[in-house]
């Protein structure tokens, strides 16, 4: 039983893409797809903020901070909405988590 969030996704880890996972952008669309093994996932604006910036550079806490910022969007709502993400794509093994 989980009602929280895993306890190993904080706001100090620097995510960054599994080596299976590729970001693309489609020119012909102008939209973003995380490619992974026969699969892809067409991404909407946020998503693809949110990829773009997990370069293994950036912890999630900056990370944040720079899409409330950009989206000029309140940075509670701008964590919950990171954390839920990004914690999908760890669980699918598209991201890794970096200390």
């Amino acid at each position: 039983m989980s009602d929280a969030a895993d306890p190993a996704l904080s706001l100090s880890i620097k995510p960054r893409l599994a080596g299976k996972a590729k970001l693309r952008h489609d020119p012909k669309t102008g939209k973003y797809i995380l490619l992974y093994p026969e699969k892809g996932l067409l991404l909407n604006a946020t998503g693809a903020a949110i990829l773009t910036r997990c370069t293994g550079q950036q912890t999630l806490s900056e990370i944040v901070a720079a899409l409330a910022l950009e989206f000029q969007s309140d940075e509670a709502k701008v964590t919950a909405e990171v954390l839920t993400f990004v914690q999908g794509l760890l669980d699918r093994g598209l991201i890794q988590a970096e200390p």
